[in-house]
Formats: C-alpha cells, structure tokens, sequence
C-alpha cells in the first residue's frame, strides 16, 4: 500500500537517510521515496500508517499530513 506523508525538518542528505532507516526498521521491505524540496515522503508498505508515523516522530521529524 502506498502511504504519502508530509514531514518537515528535514534539511539535508543525512536527514533523508535518518528517516529511511526509521521506516526500514518498521518495515525493512518497504520502498522509500523521498522528495526533501516538496517534504514529501513516499512508502510502499504493509504496515499501518499509524506504525509509520510514529517511526518518522521518534526520529524527530514532525509528520504534518
């Protein structure tokens, strides 16, 4: 199922790499696509978005959307 969510802070290269391994520890098979211009995060997964969600806060983004 893909999941789009709208997360901010997210400044640079690492920030990105911080938010995939997040993810992948939810879901190690999800894909992950992230657009840091548009804040946008995309996630082909299984898992539920609430799980998802929560894996992006406790990295310390703020999942708006």
């Amino acid at each position: 199922m893909n999941q789009t969510f709208t997360v901010t802070g997210m400044t640079c290269g690492h920030c990105e790499m911080a938010v995939k391994r997040a993810l992948k520890q939810v879901d190690p098979q999800a894909e992950v696509t992230i657009d840091r211009a548009q804040n946008q995060v995309q996630v082909d997964s299984t898992q539920p978005r609430e799980s998802l969600a929560k894996a992006i806060v406790e990295e310390g983004y703020a999942v708006v959307a």
